[in-house]
């Protein structure tokens, strides 16, 4: 029976999550929190990220989550999106982004 519980943690400790938000950049998502994910700051967010910021995911209730593989966010800086892929921590791997 503890071998089937073991079992069933690691299968849905592998599955894929999804979390929507707003990719901006880790400054002003530390600074302004919920205010840095919203549409009128997607200039502010572009131009961070490709000016070198980390970028991060901001969720609606304004939680922010850290993205190790950046390569998959950094076209998205500004918008808001669907992050599909896998947690550890408070860091995001993504596997997928859906606008």
């Amino acid at each position: 029976m503890k071998v089937l519980a073991v079992f069933t943690f690691v299968a849905m400790s592998a599955m894929a999550a999804e979390w929507t938000g707003y990719i901006v950049d880790a400054s002003c998502a530390g600074k302004q929190g919920a205010k840095a994910a919203s549409d009128a700051h997607a200039g502010c967010a572009e131009r961070c990220i490709k000016g070198g910021a980390a970028a991060v995911l901001v969720d609606p209730d304004g939680k922010v989550y850290k993205i190790a593989n950046q390569d998959k966010v950094t076209a998205h800086a500004g918008h808001k999106v669907t992050l599909t892929g896998k947690m550890a921590g408070d860091t995001i791997t993504v596997d997928d982004v859906k606008i």
